[in-house]
C-alpha cells in the first residue's frame, strides 16, 4: 500500500510540474498578437533546418495552427543533429521584426514527444492580397507560375538564386536560399536550368523580405 502510495503521489508531482512547465505555452494567434520584443513561449515542430554556427541554429517550425522562424536560436552541434522534421520543441525566446519577417529570437529550446510533418498548402490565390502574410513562414505551394527571369545573387552560381516568376499578370519575387538548400542539391540545379517561359509549381516556405518571398525547396513542371 506504501509503495502504491508513493507511486501514485510521484505520478501525481510529475503532472503537477508538466502542467506548470505547460503554463505559459502561446497559441499561434497569442504569439500573433504578442508586442514585438515580448517574450515568447511556443510549443512547434521542426520542418527545416537552414543553418548551424557558432552554437546557434535557424530553423522553419510549424505547427497545425500557424508556423514560426527560429533566427539563431542557441543550439549546440550534438542538439543540431536531433533537429530532424517533424521534431517537436518547446521555444522561449523574444518576438523579432527584420524587413518585415517576424522571428523568434535570442531562443532556447527543449526537445518534447511527438511528431508533425506540414503539407504544403495551395496560396496561389493569395499572391498579391492582405491575407497572405497571416500565413507568413508556412509550407506553401504557389501553381502555374511562369518564370521571368533567374539571378545568381553574385552573378554566378554558388551563392542565392533569385526568381522572378508571374501568375495572372503581376510578377512576385521568389528565393533559393543557398544556407537552406545548398548548391549541390536538386532544387538548386533544378531552379538554376529555369528558363523564361517555363511553367512550375513552387513550393517552400513563406518568408518575408521586404514583402513575400518565399525561400524554395522544390520546382516542379505546373500539374
Amino acid at each position: 500500500m506504501k509503495k502504491l502510495l508513493a507511486a501514485l503521489l510521484t505520478l501525481s508531482m510529475t503532472l503537477v510540474i508538466c502542467a506548470a512547465m505547460a503554463e505559459g505555452v502561446m497559441t499561434h494567434a497569442d504569439y500573433i498578437a504578442a508586442e514585438i520584443d515580448a517574450e515568447v513561449v511556443v510549443e512547434t515542430y521542426v520542418q527545416a533546418k537552414q543553418s548551424w554556427w557558432d552554437n546557434k541554429a535557424t530553423v522553419y517550425c510549424q505547427s497545425e495552427d500557424g508556423a514560426y522562424f527560429l533566427y539563431e536560436m542557441a543550439c549546440p552541434e550534438e542538439d543540431y543533429a536531433k533537429l530532424v522534421p517533424g521534431t517537436k520543441i518547446r521555444v522561449t525566446g523574444y518576438k523579432g521584426e527584420w524587413a518585415g519577417e517576424v522571428e523568434i529570437v535570442d531562443a532556447t529550446f527543449e526537445i518534447l514527444e511527438g511528431s508533425y510533418i506540414a503539407e504544403p498548402v495551395d496560396m496561389t490565390a493569395l499572391l498579391g492580397t492582405d491575407e497572405l502574410i497571416a500565413h507568413q513562414n508556412e509550407l506553401s505551394v504557389f501553381k502555374g507560375m511562369t518564370i521571368e527571369a533567374i539571378e545568381y545573387k553574385n552573378g554566378q552560381p554558388g551563392d542565392d538564386i533569385y526568381v522572378t516568376a508571374s501568375v495572372n499578370g503581376q510578377s512576385y519575387s521568389f528565393c533559393v536560399e543557398v544556407y537552406l538548400t545548398g548548391t549541390d542539391t536538386d532544387v538548386y540545379k533544378a531552379v538554376g536550368e529555369l528558363k523564361a517561359g517555363d511553367v512550375v509549381d513552387i513550393e517552400g516556405f513563406l518568408y518575408w523580405y521586404e514583402g513575400a518571398n518565399p525561400h524554395i525547396i522544390s520546382v516542379n513542371p505546373a500539374a
